[in-house]
């Protein structure tokens, strides 16, 4: 094992990086068998509920997959070869599966589709996995663990307590340490923004306000992150410190596109989770609205009678 801050893959004779060269299949079991998994088990229970006659949504269908392919994608091809290396190429795994893929896999509602295909224990019987899910949802631990006061700040911890630390290097020192970094990147993601898109139900489910606000104060401490990167004189990750030469880069001007990377990439969350908030609270405010209607033709439209009738009442007591 090399402990000078090469990490593990520096021995590896890459030829200069290009995106064709990066999308091509490498075998990680331990990723490459996770997204196997996770689209067996959404399409079991999707099979399930579309034979019992339920309907599901296309587009979250479409949304999970296409988190678990953003996954597969840089973790399961060249790439992640390459962000063994190169800072840059690093960071884009590091943004893609802490940013998109959560937002991605959260639009899919794989919760609301586990709830929904699980069948129910019977009386009298022990909890099934149904009951057991639900019993999760609703522990403490999952209360404490998705609050505002835990998500945002290990966020935040992910990545200047990860890069400004000796931890990284350590961690991309052995297979073991790299894969356990990326699962704890999807993790935090998941965590951050699973109160904050609200499609599955959780523990905490705030206001549309405060879920803009929620997301806001997480994404300036990723751009400050960024510009820390580019603005840096020197390279600050051992781990990269003496890229291979058949690479032909230069560690420092790695790091700084490393830096607008982050910076950048901050942005795009934001954007794609806003549009997705402004769209449920749109569709909310329509069903709420529906609901009123419905309500007022049952009781023959009485909250409006006993408006009128308090106007008039005023306009008597006026003359």
């Amino acid at each position: 094992m090399d402990h000078s801050g090469h990490g593990m893959h520096m021995d590896m004779d890459l030829p200069p990086f290009t995106l064709g060269r990066g999308l091509q299949f490498s075998m990680d079991a331990f990723f490459l068998i996770g997204c196997l998994l996770a689209l067996a088990l959404y399409g079991f229970a999707l099979v399930r509920l579309l034979r019992r006659g339920d309907s599901w949504p296309v587009g979250r269908t479409v949304s999970f997959v296409l988190g678990v392919v953003s996954v597969a994608l840089v973790m399961c091809t060249k790439l992640n070869d390459y962000g063994m290396v190169m800072f840059s190429v690093h960071m884009v795994q590091h943004m893609v599966i802490s940013m998109l893929s959560p937002i991605l896999l959260l639009l899919g509602a794989p919760i609301t589709l586990a709830l929904r295909a699980l069948p129910v224990a019977g009386r009298g019987r022990r909890k099934g996995p149904r009951e057991l899910l639900l019993m999760l949802l609703h522990s403490r631990y999952m209360k404490v663990i998705t609050h505002p006061a835990f998500t945002i700040p290990m966020f935040i911890a992910s990545l200047y307590g990860l890069y400004f630390t000796p931890l990284f290097d350590f961690l991309m020192e052995s297979k073991p340490g790299h894969i356990a970094m990326m699962v704890h990147f999807l993790a935090v993601g998941l965590v951050f923004f699973w109160p904050i898109m609200g499609v599955d139900p959780g523990p905490h489910r705030p206001g549309y306000v405060m879920r803009m606000l929620e997301l806001f104060a997480g994404m300036p401490f990723h751009a400050f992150f960024g510009i820390a990167l580019m603005m840096a004189t020197q390279p600050m990750i051992g781990t990269y410190l003496n890229p291979p030469a058949s690479l032909g880069i230069d560690a420092l001007a790695d790091q700084e596109a490393a830096g607008g990377i982050a910076w950048a990439f901050s942005e795009i969350p934001s954007v794609v989770v806003l549009v997705a908030l402004l769209f449920q609270w749109r569709k909310s405010e329509d069903r709420e609205s529906r609901r009123k209607d419905r309500a007022a033709d049952r009781d023959g439209d009485k909250e409006l009678e006993a408006y009128n009738a308090y106007l008039a009442s005023l306009h008597a007591r006026g003359q």
